[in-house]
């Protein structure tokens, strides 16, 4: 009987570790909200976009390559979405004492050039990328109204050439929701940068 037990005891643990060490958010999962300072002074959240039919969350930064060549990318997925109420909200998640060119100066510079449509926001103290899981810059997650995830993962297929695209990620699962059906695939993966996090 004591071995019963201990084999539970350790399917429970072992259970509740592998919870702990969870990436972060998976497709079908709710998406927690969050109050992050704008590149404009303003705090912004989820619930802020009262109109919304979804989010496009995009963990990004100033300095990575990737990032900058999906720049003009992301701006053009908020001008063609957000009117249909499906608005970009990119957060850099990269800590500025390890990578400087991503503080908040450098980003309302960035904003400021690039004529960002969208908010550009801050995760100060780096708490919300661990909760969604972000590992890359850029890294996508595409929420529904009811913020549950519906895609994870890379903007398009071609980061260096926006004319050699053949499979629009972020578009077709925009697109899906928009026809209510579910974004196939649903996850791809990100290419990118990695976060930059004190040691």
């Amino acid at each position: 009987m004591k071995k019963v037990f201990f084999a539970i005891a350790m399917l429970l643990f072992g259970l509740a570790s592998q919870a702990s060490n969870d990436p972060g958010l998976k497709v079908g999962d709710k998406a927690p909200d969050f109050r992050l300072k704008n590149v404009d002074g303003k705090w912004v959240s989820l619930a802020d976009y009262r109109d919304a039919k979804g989010y496009v969350v995009i963990f990004t930064s100033n300095h990575c390559p990737y990032a900058v060549a999906w720049e003009d990318r992301i701006i053009d997925l908020h001008r063609r979405f957000a009117p249909e109420g499906f608005p970009v909200i990119a957060i850099n998640a990269n800590d500025p004492a390890v990578q400087p060119e991503d503080s908040e100066e450098a980003m309302k510079r960035r904003a400021e050039e690039k004529s960002f449509p969208f908010a550009y926001l801050f995760d100060a103290g780096q708490k919300v990328f661990p909760q969604y899981g972000a590992t890359k810059t850029p890294h996508v997650f595409l929420l529904d109204k009811d913020k549950v995830v519906r895609y994870i993962g890379a903007i398009d297929d071609n980061f260096s050439d926006a004319a050699a695209v053949e499979k629009h990620f972020l578009a077709d699962a925009i697109n899906a929701l928009k026809q209510g059906g579910s974004p196939d695939p649903a996850v791809t993966r990100a290419v990118g940068c990695s976060i930059k996090v004190k040691k």
